[in-house]
């Protein structure tokens, strides 16, 4: 396949899946069930943290979770009483436990008494002359576990470039904040940073599709393949080129390409 028919193929394959038809069966469903800009926030956030697994139990989960929260995460969050917390304390989703879910609501309270957007948290450790999202991620993750005595086992639901992690469900998320187009599927409510600095999500189903393409070498759904294969993608479209996310997930969910 040529540059420019890849580039066809793509900008195709997008269009298809970034759709309003994409998100019912998508976890990104769950920060569309709500309009507060605070409550897209956390529940996104939560929504990206969980995203393993299947995605119908990651949307029935979430639902669980936001259904103790009375449906207002950001209210519940700031202001609600420990004994509301213990009715949350036995929610459980594969590994992600009462004990990090206990960490989150503490420091989201924390975050939001001072903060009126959780943009802040990645954006105030970028330049705006970044070329990607790479200052963000770290200062994000150091910044979440800044507060005292926070859970050791809990680090490994947030990713850090530093690790080598490709950080694959955070930018996922910050794909549905800062992105903005008509389809509907992302949100673009964030604007400190810029769709031209995120990096493409991958993770296995997604690096299958990259090699077939020939976008990325074999074997790198870590931090050097996120870079890799989001440098490629600016080939195509330099100011938006994580919008070809659509099209490698669904050329790899379903289509069954790279399999």
């Amino acid at each position: 396949m040529t540059q420019n028919e890849l580039y066809e193929y793509l900008e195709t394959k997008t269009r298809q899946y970034n759709c309003v038809d994409f998100i019912a069966e998508d976890p990104v469903s769950i920060p569309h069930l709500f309009t507060k800009k605070q409550d897209i926030e956390i529940s996104g956030f939560f929504a990206a943290t969980l995203a393993w697994g299947i995605r119908k139990t990651i949307i029935n989960k979430c639902k669980e979770l936001f259904g103790l929260m009375d449906w207002a995460p950001h209210d519940f969050i700031v202001n609600h009483t420990p004994k509301e917390a213990l009715a949350l304390l036995h929610f459980k989703h594969r590994t992600f436990n009462s004990t990090d879910l206990s960490y989150f609501l503490e420091w989201f309270r924390w975050y939001y008494q001072t903060h009126d957007s959780l943009e802040d948290a990645f954006a105030d450790s970028m330049n705006a002359g970044d070329m990607n999202t790479e200052k963000a991620l770290v200062g994000f993750h150091n910044l979440f576990f800044s507060l005292p005595e926070y859970p050791a086992r809990t680090r490994k639901h947030i990713a850090t470039p530093e690790r080598g992690s490709s950080c694959k469900r955070i930018n996922m998320y910050l794909r549905w904040m800062v992105r903005k187009d008509n389809a509907g599927v992302d949100f673009g409510i964030w604007e400190r940073i810029k769709p031209a600095q995120l990096l493409c999500p991958i993770d296995l189903h997604v690096e299958r599709v990259a090699e077939t393409l020939g976008l990325i070498q074999k074997g790198q759904a870590n931090w050097k393949g996120a870079l890799e294969l989001t440098n490629r993608l600016k080939e195509f479209d330099a100011e938006d080129p994580v919008k070809y996310d659509f099209a490698l997930f669904g050329l790899g969910i379903m289509e069954g390409i790279g399999k």
